[in-house]
C-alpha cells in the first residue's frame, strides 16, 4: 500500500487527501498552518458555480482592463513588480484573450464543473450538506450594460438551463435587488447552481479525513523543498523535517510555484488577490435568497446561513495579503448600493486572499516529469467548485484509470 504526501490543507488539498485514501493509499498531509482551509479556503465567494466557468482571458478583456485600471472602484488592479513570472504570467494571459481559445477552455471547464457537480453528490453521505450551509439556491448574473447582456444572451451555452430575464423579472426573482432595479439591462439566471460556506466544508471534510483507516496524520510545517533523484522525487524538506514517501501531490495553492521550482518544475500560476466581507443578516433584512452575480462589476453576493457573503476584485500586486482600505471601502460602497437592505453592514468581517490562477484558468492536474510527482493546481476563483472534480480526476490518474473525459488543457504539458 503506497504512501502519499499531499501537500496543502486547503480545500483542493483536502479533497485530494480523500479521493487517495479510498482508492487505497495511506495518506499524510503537510499544511503550514495551524489548522486547515486557513488561506484562500478560508473567506471565499461561496459559490459553487458549475455552469459559470468562463475563463478570464477572452477577446476585448485587454481594453477591458485597461478601463478598469481608472476606475476608482474597478475590479482589476494592477501594480508592476520585479519579477519575471509576473511578466511571463502577463504574456500567456494576453495570448489567451482569444475568442476561439475562450470557447475551447469554456467547454473544458464545462466537464470539470459537472464533473465536480456530480462528485460533490456522492461525496454527501460521508460529509452532510448541512455541515456546510450547503443550498441549492441557483445563479443570476445581472448586466448593467445593454451591449454586455445582449453579448450573454447571445451565447448558445447553457441554453437548456438559463433563463433571460428582464430588469422587473430579475426583481421579482430576487427582491434584494430592488434598489438597483433601474441600473440593470437584464439577468440570466441558471439553475442548480450552489452556495455553501468552503471553510466548513473543509473542517467538515478534514475530520472524516483524520478518522480514515488509511491517514497517518497532519504535519503542520512549511514545505521548503524536493529531494530528488533521477526520475524521482525522493523526499520533501519541511521545517518539521523531512518527509518520505512513495509519491507526493502538490496541492498548495500559490505557494505550489516555488516548491515545484525547486524541482526545476515551472508552473504558470500567479496570485490573483481577491476580497471578500462577511456580514451578518438580521430578522427583516432583505438578503438575497439566490447566488447573484453582478457582471460589469465583477461582485459575487451568496447568502451563506445567517451570514452574507460578498466577493470581488481581482489584483495583480503579488503575493501580499494586506487588507488594502480603499479596495474594501469601495466594495462595500457599491455593496451598499446594490443591496442597502441585505445584511447589518456595520459589523462587517474583511478577508483577503490569493487564488492561484493559470493563464488560460484551467487547472493543472496530473503527472510531472518525475514519476511520482503529482499536480492539482491552479484552479483560481473556482477552487471550491472544481475541488471534488479535480480529485476525483487525480485519484484516477495515479491509480492508471482513464480519465472521465479528455484532459487536453488541465496538464502540465498541455499548459507549458
Amino acid at each position: 500500500m503506497q504512501q502519499v504526501i499531499v501537500i496543502g490543507g486547503g480545500v483542493v488539498g483536502l479533497t485530494s487527501a480523500w479521493w487517495l485514501l479510498e482508492a487505497g493509499y495511506r495518506v499524510t498531509l503537510l499544511e503550514r498552518a495551524p489548522t486547515v482551509a486557513a488561506g484562500a479556503s478560508f473567506s471565499n465567494g461561496g459559490q459553487l458555480s458549475y455552469r459559470y466557468v468562463a475563463p478570464f482571458a477572452d477577446a476585448g478583456v485587454p481594453m477591458k482592463a485597461i478601463g478598469w485600471l481608472f476606475q476608482q472602484d474597478g475590479p482589476l488592479r494592477f501594480r508592476p513588480e520585479a519579477d519575471l513570472r509576473q511578466w511571463r504570467w502577463l504574456t500567456s494571459f494576453l495570448a489567451h484573450c482569444r475568442a476561439d481559445i475562450n470557447r475551447k477552455t469554456t467547454a473544458k471547464l464545462l466537464e470539470l464543473g459537472e464533473l465536480s457537480r456530480a462528485s460533490m453528490a456522492r461525496l454527501e453521505p460521508v460529509v452532510p450538506l448541512s455541515a456546510f450551509s450547503w443550498r441549492d439556491a441557483g445563479k443570476l448574473v445581472v448586466y448593467r450594460s445593454k451591449k454586455s447582456f445582449d453579448a450573454a444572451v447571445s451565447r448558445p451555452d447553457s441554453e437548456d438551463a438559463r433563463q433571460v430575464l428582464s430588469p422587473l423579472e430579475c426583481v421579482a426573482a430576487e427582491p434584494a435587488l430592488r434598489e438597483a432595479r433601474e441600473d440593470l439591462a437584464g439577468g440570466i439566471f441558471n439553475s442548480g447552481e450552489a452556495v455553501a460556506d468552503c471553510r466548513a466544508f473543509c473542517e467538515a471534510l478534514a475530520e472524516r479525513v483524520i478518522a480514515h483507516a488509511r491517514f497517518e496524520g497532519i504535519v503542520h510545517g512549511e514545505a521548503q523543498r524536493f529531494v530528488t533523484a533521477g526520475d524521482k522525487v525522493t523526499g520533501l524538506q519541511t521545517s518539521a523535517g523531512t518527509l518520505a514517501g512513495d509519491a507526493f501531490v502538490l496541492a498548495a495553492g500559490i505557494q505550489s510555484r516555488d516548491l515545484a521550482a525547486t524541482a526545476d518544475i515551472y508552473l504558470p500560476l500567479y496570485p490573483l488577490k481577491g476580497y471578500s466581507l462577511t456580514a451578518p443578516i438580521r430578522p427583516g433584512d432583505r438578503a438575497p435568497e439566490i447566488s447573484v452575480t453582478d457582471f460589469e462589476r465583477k461582485v459575487l453576493y451568496a447568502r451563506i446561513g445567517d451570514q452574507l457573503r460578498v466577493a470581488a476584485m481581482a489584483d495583480i500586486v503579488g503575493e501580499n495579503v494586506s487588507l488594502d482600505r480603499k479596495r474594501l471601502a469601495g466594495l462595500t460602497r457599491q455593496v451598499k448600493e446594490t443591496m442597502p437592505h441585505a445584511a447589518d453592514y456595520g459589523r462587517i468581517v474583511e478577508w483577503a486572499g490569493l487564488r492561484p490562477a493559470t493563464p488560460s484558468s484551467a487547472p493543472i492536474i496530473g503527472a510531472t516529469p518525475y514519476k511520482n510527482l503529482w499536480l492539482n493546481v491552479g484552479q483560481g476563483p473556482l477552487g471550491f467548485t472544481f475541488a471534488c472534480g479535480s480529485a476525483t480526476i487525480l485519484a484516477d490518474v495515479m491509480t492508471g484509470k482513464p480519465p472521465p473525459f479528455n484532459l487536453e488543457g488541465l496538464t502540465l504539458n498541455s499548459q507549458s
